[in-house]
C-alpha cells in the first residue's frame, strides 16, 4: 500500500508564494504518475500539474508559468511551488499517486489567497 501525507498549505496576500510538499511511503516503487489536484468551493476537483507516466509534465492553463511541480529522484517526494498566487487559486490541495490498480490522495491543505 501507498500512503500520502501533504504539507505546507496556508494563507498568503495576492502576489505570495507557497511550497506544497506530498510525502510518499510504502510501495512507492508501483507509483506511476503523480501529480497535484485542486478542489475550490462548490467547484468539482481539477488536476493542477502532474507527472505522467513517461516523466511529462502537465498544468492547467489556469496556472502555467506561475506554478511548478517537481520531485525528488527516489519519486516519493514531490513538491508544488507556487507563485503569483491569485484570490482564485484559493482552494484546498490534494497530492495524487495513482496506477493502473489504485488511485490515491492525501488528506488534502488548505491554500488560501486574499486579494
Amino acid at each position: 500500500q501507498v500512503h500520502l501525507a501533504e504539507s505546507g498549505g496556508g494563507s498568503v496576500q495576492a502576489g505570495g508564494s507557497l511550497r506544497l510538499s506530498c510525502a510518499a511511503s510504502g510501495r512507492t516503487a508501483s507509483i506511476a504518475a503523480m501529480g497535484w489536484y485542486r478542489q475550490a468551493p462548490g467547484e468539482e476537483r481539477e488536476m493542477v500539474a502532474r507527472f505522467i507516466i513517461d516523466g511529462t509534465i502537465e498544468y492547467t492553463e489556469a496556472v502555467r508559468g506561475r506554478f511548478a511541480i517537481s520531485r525528488n529522484s527516489a519519486r516519493n517526494r514531490w513538491y508544488l511551488q507556487m507563485n503569483s498566487l491569485k484570490p482564485e487559486d484559493t482552494a484546498v490541495y490534494y497530492c495524487n499517486a495513482r496506477n493502473s490498480w489504485y488511485n490515491l490522495w492525501g488528506q488534502g491543505t488548505q491554500v488560501t489567497v486574499s486579494p
